[in-house]
């Protein structure tokens, strides 16, 4: 007598159902909004003020330097030392007098958002260039450019090597590039950095960010303002 064969076991699977469109999508824009409240999480515990900038951790202090400023011969070099309660606040900008569009039109912002004050502020703040190029751009010729822009324009010429570690410092790059028709350029960092009255480093601009005055003055009041 034959026996019939005993079924084996199923081993056929089912798929399991295909997610529809939109819950992929719910959790795309949930991904993406956790990423933007960390971002803003982390910024906010640098800053609770929402700067349009970028702001410094608490306690980041400003670098000091020497550079000249004159070409008078015997003229000193000048310290810029950012000390608490040295009452100035200081804008800091790398460039050069050879630059194109960014360095003056940063400088042009600058003054612009200097003039907005009210005169007891316009008095607490300073514009510094230091020369990214300082083989051409001689302190007088520095000065006359940056003074062009704002009366209170102050330009800073710093020797290699000690330009390279000021630079360093504060987080910037720059390199000589030859162009067609003319010796070179400086390519350079583009940001502006904003140094309180007790010397702590607050708040970056991008240069792209200088346009928008009203709101780089907010910043600047508010670090006016506080501590």
């Amino acid at each position: 007598m034959t026996s019939e064969p005993t079924p084996g076991p199923d081993l056929t699977t089912s798929a399991p159902p295909a997610r529809p469109w939109y819950v992929s999508a719910i959790l795309a824009v949930a991904a993406v909004t956790l990423l933007l409240l960390g971002a803003w999480a982390a910024a906010r515990l640098r800053s609770p003020y929402p700067f349009f900038g970028t702001a410094y951790p608490q306690g980041t202090a400003a670098t000091g330097f020497t550079g000249t400023v004159s070409d008078t011969p015997t003229a000193p070099p000048r310290a810029f030392t950012f000390t608490p309660g040295q009452g100035q606040v200081t804008a800091v900008f790398f460039g050069f007098t050879h630059c194109a569009s960014i360095c003056p039109l940063t400088l042009s912002y600058l003054n612009k958002v200097r003039d907005a004050l009210p005169d007891d502020q316009k008095a607490r703040f300073r514009i510094l260039l230091v020369s990214v190029d300082p083989a051409r751009d001689t302190p007088g010729r520095l000065n006359e450019y940056a003074s062009y822009f704002g009366k209170e324009g102050v330009g800073v010429h710093i020797p290699e090597p000690q330009l390279a570690t000021v630079a360093q410092a504060y987080g910037v790059g720059y390199q000589k590039a030859d162009v067609r028709g003319a010796n070179y350029q400086i390519n350079h960092t583009t940001a502006t950095y904003l140094i309180d009255a007790q010397g702590q480093l607050r708040v970056l601009w991008d240069y792209t960010q200088l346009p928008q005055v009203a709101r780089v003055q907010a910043d600047l009041q508010h670090v006016m303002e506080t501590r």
